[in-house]
């Protein structure tokens, strides 16, 4: 199977690629109030990560995916299967470290990174608050593990951190409950537990981040902490609230992107003129 049919690709529009890559438990429809936006200017292309959405059953592998450049491999292999070019990879959560992960490897695919609401460490360390103690997150994958549809209902609306949209927090714990028992035990300790602090030295395309107000899952030390250690990061601090800006706020997130892609479109005129 291609790796476009293991990940359910969709493409539309023409143009420089827009990859964009979800966050936990979602699927590409979470993209679907955004990325429209930009299938006149750009080729707008859409993938599940393995063991999401309509993704291939056997496309996660607790093997492969113990680490997040499993998912990683996953997205070079999307852009090696479309032979995207110049691609500006725009990810969510935890897909953002994953990003990171795939531009390290294949600098050559990659033309900037959008993303929104990364975190590369959810844990406290010395001189870095990540905004979790070991004890919350191994308290969370006890209450995952005892009951995987009772954490999806407790964790959506936190994550989601939209009062004013209950309707957004049912859905994204409706993507949470699709998710195989297994899977989403893994993949929430691959996330939870996963430290990308160091993968971020010699990374120099450039990066958007995209940082909300009030994110429980990514909060504004982490934007300090990305833009104290990566000098080449831009950072849009959003009036949106939570953890999924593309969700709650996706015209306020459509409109930081697209300033950002028409700031690298006139840096790249500039440098070849």
């Amino acid at each position: 199977m291609s790796a476009l049919s293991r990940h359910n690709v969709r493409q539309a529009g023409q143009g420089q690629p827009l990859l964009f890559a979800h966050g936990y438990g979602c699927d590409q429809s979470v993209w679907r109030f955004m990325a429209p936006a930009f299938e006149t200017t750009h080729r707008v292309v859409l993938m599940d990560l393995a063991g999401c959405g309509t993704a291939a059953p056997d496309a996660y592998d607790q093997e492969r995916h113990a680490t997040l450049h499993g998912h990683a491999q996953d997205i070079i292999s999307v852009c090696e299967s479309a032979q995207l070019e110049g691609t500006v990879l725009v990810a969510h959560s935890v897909s953002t470290m994953s990003a990171v992960l795939a531009a390290r490897t294949r600098p050559d695919l990659f033309s900037a990174l959008v993303m929104l609401a990364p975190s590369p460490s959810y844990l406290n360390h010395e001189g870095y608050q990540g905004g979790f103690e070991r004890q919350d997150i191994d308290d969370l994958l006890h209450i995952l593990e005892a009951n995987h549809f009772k954490w999806a209902r407790m964790m959506a609306p936190v994550v989601m951190g939209s009062e004013n949209n209950p309707a957004l927090s049912e859905e994204l714990a409706t993507h949470f409950c699709r998710m195989e028992a297994s899977v989403a035990k893994h993949f929430a300790q691959v996330t939870f537990l996963s430290d990308h602090r160091e993968d971020l030295d010699g990374l120099s395309i450039p990066t958007l981040v995209m940082q909300c107000t009030r994110d429980t899952l990514a909060p504004a030390s982490v934007g300090q902490y990305l833009q104290s250690r990566w000098p080449q990061v831009q950072l849009a601090k959003l009036e949106a609230t939570g953890h999924c800006p593309h969700m709650s706020a996706p015209q306020e997130a459509t409109e930081v992107l697209r300033a950002f892609l028409e700031a690298q479109a006139h840096e790249l005129v500039e440098s070849t003129a």
